[in-house]
């Protein structure tokens, strides 16, 4: 049976602001939330359907390039439409189109029932996009430093490695079908450092691309056995089509000859 995560984390989602909603306003945050909302604009804007909820961070819009006419963001944390536990979503199964999860994973204690949840209430084809800061990096590096501080976002996380990832995805039904790694800057505090190693994003995509310090991945919901089915009456009219005589032109009189009885 599932049990919330508000028993053990009460205090972190108790209706505040998140640590990380903080860290997005700092120098090192804004670096990495400039990047992660061109890579969520890339992967949401040719994803359509009735209903698209972004999970976590309702301060910041990442559906913002989508063309989903109901969108709503859904979190524990002020400014979101619906006040919920990312465990338990109050919504019905087969429900949504499209699922944005900004760094939900590894800020929560149960980052696999996390993505379940998103599973049951995506329809067949439904799309999902993840964000994660990346195990394989030099802000994995800078988490792991003994003598540097690890309190407060996004150094208290739960790191997620993309290939853990994409096995959690692969054992529910998912797809990988789009991603990209991303922020190869060193993870400085002031933003001096950070603009004057800022030709490291070039070098990085070009020379180590898995060695970004975040990934944003997309993937599809499959369903075993899902068979398209068209209407009849557009069946009967293939069907018409393939039967109809064809005509042709000869080279010699110019005069019409039909393939057909």
């Amino acid at each position: 049976m599932r049990q919330s995560f508000l028993q053990n984390g009460s205090q972190k989602y108790n209706g505040e602001r998140s640590s990380l909603s903080a860290w997005l306003a700092t120098a090192q945050g804004a670096y990495v939330l400039g990047w992660e909302r061109v890579q969520f604009d890339s992967a949401v804007e040719d994803v359509f359907g009735y209903r698209a909820v972004q999970v976590g961070l309702p301060e910041v819009d990442f559906l913002r390039q989508n063309r989903i006419q109901f969108r709503f963001t859904l979190a524990l944390e002020p400014g979101a439409a619906v006040a919920a536990d990312p465990l338990q979503l109050p919504l019905e199964s087969q429900s949504l189109d499209l699922v944005a999860l900004p760094h939900v994973l590894e800020f929560h204690a149960s980052p696999h029932e996390v993505l379940r949840e998103a599973e049951r209430v995506l329809r067949p084809e439904g799309q999902i996009v993840v964000s994660g800061f990346n195990t394989a990096s030099l802000w994995r590096l800078r988490q792991l430093t003994p003598f540097l501080e690890k309190h407060g976002a996004p150094w208290d996380a739960h790191f997620i490695g993309l290939l853990r990832l994409r096995d959690w995805l692969r054992v529910l039904g998912f797809e990988l079908n789009g991603g990209k790694f991303g922020c190869y800057v060193p993870p400085f505090a002031a933003q001096v450092w950070l603009e004057r190693f800022a030709f490291m994003d070039k070098a990085g995509a070009r020379w180590w691309p898995v060695l970004g310090g975040v990934y944003v991945v997309r993937a599809v919901k499959r369903v075993a056995g899902l068979r398209l089915v068209t209407p009849a009456w557009r069946r009967e009219r293939a069907r018409r089509r393939a039967l109809s005589p064809v005509t042709q032109r000869t080279h010699k009189n110019g005069h019409r000859h039909s393939n057909g009885r």
